[in-house]
């Protein structure tokens, strides 16, 4: 018998180590794409939040979701929808709503007041205190809008550069610009150079809500020379890294990129999510538009009431990790 008790206790030992593995050691290998690892980045990063608190938004242009995804033309943006991002199938304009203008004014109030054209400032500026950078200003929450192209020193109520009003909403508000004022201090201070982004996030003075516009030639609106998807991706392959690396993005931050409208159609246009929170790698097909994105915002910034169809919308919380926001 003491040839064997070696052994005996050699097993009983083992036994009592795999007891002590979780069930999870003997699962199967996830193999479809909606069963990717959806653990929150944020634990690897010490992000103390757990929710989202600063935002992103990213607005490109003019382009179906399927002259993106899966094109040779945007390889910077199909790398990240295959490791690191959320994203949306079926993300559409507003019904019937076109062009760039009524959906950017909905962006930011839910509704486009009627406006059905690219007219500027001057002649389709509101009244209304009813957006989304009001309720923020009233609720004392941080915003900027970046702008490629403008100049600093002025309210950016006139085309300049490549740089086009009817792609900057919150300058149609005269809350925003103090009746269409150029040299508006509030408006001023809120619209900046988007050169000016780089440094504040090195500085960590962005704000908690950032609403970000390339210009023409790098949202893929014109075709500036070397192709407007080419352009726009080669921009972003730019631009996402260095919000990526900064804390205002580890500690609880998100990026929005999505297209204003559909070309030929209401979409599907684009809607991909980046997050230390966000499900990497994962996509869906719930229906959403513009109104989903400006209620996911209230949502994350906790101001009310919901604004326009924002409050007959779903939020994009499905992209989401629980508990984001």
């Amino acid at each position: 018998m003491r040839l064997y008790r070696p052994c005996i206790q050699r097993a009983l030992l083992v036994g009592v180590l795999l007891s002590l593995l979780p069930l999870s050691a003997f699962s199967p290998v996830a193999s479809s794409a909606s069963s990717v690892d959806l653990k929150p980045l944020a634990a690897a990063t010490g992000s103390p939040h757990g929710r989202v608190q600063t935002v992103f938004v990213i607005m490109m242009e003019n382009h179906n979701w399927s002259s993106i995804k899966g094109s040779t033309a945007a390889p910077y943006i199909n790398t990240l929808l295959a490791s690191s991002a959320a994203s949306a199938n079926q993300y559409y304009n507003p019904p019937s709503l076109h062009p760039s203008e009524p959906n950017y004014l909905w962006l930011e109030a839910g509704t486009n007041f009627g406006i059905t054209d690219d007219s500027g400032p001057s002649s389709n500026h509101q009244r209304s205190h009813a957006h989304l950078t009001a309720q923020l200003a009233n609720a004392h929450i941080s915003w900027k809008a970046y702008q490629e192209d403008i100049a600093p020193g002025v309210c950016p109520l006139e085309s300049m550069g490549d740089y086009a009003p009817k792609h900057n909403p919150m300058v149609f508000f005269d809350d925003v610009t103090g009746g269409n004022n150029p040299h508006s201090a509030y408006c001023i201070a809120h619209m900046r150079p988007y050169s000016e982004l780089a440094p504040d996030l090195t500085h960590h003075t962005v704000a908690r809500y950032n609403f970000i516009t390339p210009n023409l030639c790098h949202d893929m609106h014109d075709d500036c020379g070397g192709g407007a998807i080419q352009n726009g991706d080669a921009w972003l392959a730019r631009a996402v890294p260095q919000i990526m690396v900064a804390p205002a993005y580890s500690n609880g931050g998100a990026i929005l990129i999505l297209w204003d409208e559909g070309e030929g159609s209401d979409g599907p246009v684009g809607m991909i999510v980046l997050s230390p929170l966000a499900k990497r790698g994962y996509t869906n097909s719930v229906h959403y538009t513009h109104s989903s994105t400006l209620r996911t915002l209230q949502e994350i910034f906790g101001v009310r009431p919901f604004l326009g169809d924002a409050a007959h919308a779903a939020d994009l919380r499905d992209l989401f990790q629980p508990g984001a926001f």
